[in-house]
């Protein structure tokens, strides 16, 4: 299978699912880059460039979704969860209008950009707005399952793309079934490594060096943030007794903070993060940055080994 970055799956869904849904797109000149530029091609009817006015794109995204259309609104994660944010929570999330932000260049993966665009705040932002859905898909396959389900779902739905070019792990043309639910993409009985977006990547390199030790870990793919699956976390901690959370995002208010909640109030088991840990990004070969902020798969398994000690010595 070849590499291929969410944000291009994204382009190529809303082409596919264009044919059969009346749906509109809206992009703030960013198209090329967040792939709206190929549902343009296909669709030029349907595609409006809003310009460099992120909190304008939202407020007509809310306003055409208001006659019953369908609205798809796109920019990097850093302006369309960022700069948008009132606009987003006051006139799409508040009127619970039928829009679908779906954000590219999201996390420390947009490397040199830097600080200003490595958005590591927009899981946290969207989920703390009431009526809005968050996933984060980490394929393309899951991509397109996310896509579809945004379509079919009547509400708000923000959707974290990246900008990173990621191997398959799903069929492209899979049907997953996605809000409020996950996939156990490898079984364990000794820790739960629930990842998310690229992340789940990096933790699939890092359960092949647990293997080698002796480790055996389960691995959830949670691509809906919110409302996220809190039976298979309760069934996770049940079962293996311990879990690690990983993300390419800020610790706070994200996959780490929602897990924990869902563990403290069904079933009390050590949780340990990787993740952002409440600092600001910085410009680097996106290897480079990954491995400043310990993304990595040697950091997932060290982590790992101390949830596993926690629980042992609890």
């Amino acid at each position: 299978m070849a590499n291929i970055a969410t944000r291009d799956a994204y382009g190529e869904a809303l082409v596919e699912f264009g044919a059969d849904n009346d749906f509109i797109v809206l992009d703030a000149d960013l198209s090329k880059s967040t792939k709206t530029d190929t549902f343009r091609q296909v669709y030029p009817d349907r595609f409006i460039n809003c310009g460099i006015a992120e909190g304008n794109m939202m407020d007509v995204a809310a306003g055409i979704a208001s006659t019953g259309k369908i609205v798809f609104a796109s920019s990097f994660a850093m302006f369309a969860a960022g700069r948008a944010y009132e606009q987003v929570r006051n006139g799409i999330a508040y009127p619970r209008q039928n829009v679908k932000i779906c954000a590219s260049h999201a996390g420390l993966s947009v490397g040199e950009d830097g600080a200003t665009h490595q958005c590591n705040e927009d899981l946290a932002l969207m989920a703390t707005i009431p009526n809005m859905l968050v996933l984060c898909p980490c394929d393309a396959g899951s991509t397109r399952s996310c896509i579809k389900a945004a379509i079919e779902y009547d509400g708000p739905v923000y959707v974290r793309l990246g900008r990173l070019t990621v191997p398959e792990i799903y069929d492209r043309f899979c049907d997953l079934d996605i809000i409020g639910k996950s996939t156990t993409i490898n079984e364990g009985t000794d820790v739960t490594i629930i990842a998310t977006g690229l992340m789940v990547h990096e933790t699939l390199k890092a359960v092949k060096i647990l293997e080698q030790e002796g480790i055996k870990a389960r691995v959830i793919d949670m691509y809906s943030i919110k409302p996220i699956d809190k039976d298979a976390i309760i069934k996770a901690a049940t079962e293996t007794g311990c879990i690690v959370t990983v993300e390419e995002h800020t610790i706070y208010g994200g996959l780490f903070s929602i897990v924990s909640g869902v563990v403290v109030e069904n079933k009390p088991v050590p949780v340990l993060p990787v993740a952002v840990m409440d600092k600001f990004g910085r410009s680097g070969k996106v290897p480079e940055v990954l491995s400043a902020y310990g993304l990595t798969p040697e950091n997932i398994v060290s982590t790992v080994k101390k949830a596993i000690s926690l629980k042992n010595n609890r």
